[in-house]
């Protein structure tokens, strides 16, 4: 039986990805698009059934901010479908969360043919901080973004009586936990961009200061206040993120995959 010679399994690995046509790509990411909405959709079936109880978990944050300033702890609806709508939407949400870890393998198996062996190892890795970070962004926004912001905005309108329909307050809530899940991914994103060689480390450390204010700008458009201590609540995660990324950056840069390939190479021979 002849023996296992890795360097000639990687050199045929690499001979069937380059013979890919572009249509081949297409047709693999038109699959992997497929199965990523399959498993949206299972989970939008799962979460719907469950609407009323994860709601009840979505309005915590204005049901303490209106109990805080001692005013009528209900929301309202104008029109009699904003309710259902509500429901769907919320159920739709909460499958997508569901469904991350499947749609995220669903991405790396789209990508780990173009990786050198060693990184496919990473697959467990990238799916746990991928779903980590996504959920920490949210519940930092849950426990302390929204809640700080809700206190503000109902305590500086406090003159009025409000009249919070449930559709305008979910769209805010939304908008401010998927917003933070998605800031959250910054490390991911710069590890796909190094990946591809689109960014490095010394260019993200370069341009650290002009980094720091764009974070600011974003942070002062998506924070539902105007307040400077909500703004700098929304920036510090990031400013500490985009340090993260540089290291990040660094690790997977082209330079240094190709060196720890030709010593697993040499390794292995």
């Amino acid at each position: 039986m002849p023996e296992f010679d890795p360097a000639a399994a990687r050199k045929a690995v690499s001979e069937k990805m380059a013979s890919m046509s572009f249509l081949d790509h297409l047709e693999e990411l038109r699959k992997r698009i497929i199965w990523s909405l399959l498993y949206v959709a299972a989970g939008f079936c799962v979460c719907w059934f469950y609407a009323e109880r994860i709601y009840a978990f979505v309005q915590v944050p204005i049901m303490q901010a209106l109990r805080n300033h001692h005013l009528d702890q209900k929301l309202v609806f104008l029109n009699p479908t904003e309710p259902f709508n509500m429901y769907m939407k919320v159920g739709f949400v909460a499958g997508l969360f569901l469904a991350s870890p499947l749609v995220l393998y669903q991405v790396w198996a789209f990508i780990a043919p173009g990786l050198y062996r060693h990184e496919k190892r990473y697959v467990v890795p990238f799916m746990v901080s991928s779903v980590g970070l996504f959920i920490a962004g949210g519940v930092f926004g849950y426990k302390i973004v929204f809640p700080a912001a809700l206190d503000f905005l109902i305590g500086y309108g406090a003159q009025f009586q409000p009249m919070i329909t449930i559709g305008e307050y979910t769209d805010l809530f939304l908008t401010i936990i998927i917003g933070l899940g998605i800031i959250f991914e910054m490390p991911i994103l710069v590890f796909f961009l190094s990946l591809m060689g689109v960014v490095s480390a010394g260019w993200m450390w370069r341009n650290l200061r002009y980094s720091i204010l764009v974070i600011f700008i974003i942070a002062a458009i998506v924070t539902p206040t105007t307040d400077i201590l909500n703004m700098c609540l929304f920036a510090a995660p990031m400013v500490l993120l985009y340090v993260v990324s540089i290291f990040i950056a660094w690790l997977v840069s082209p330079a240094r995959r190709k060196a720890r390939s030709k010593a697993e190479a040499a390794s292995g021979e």
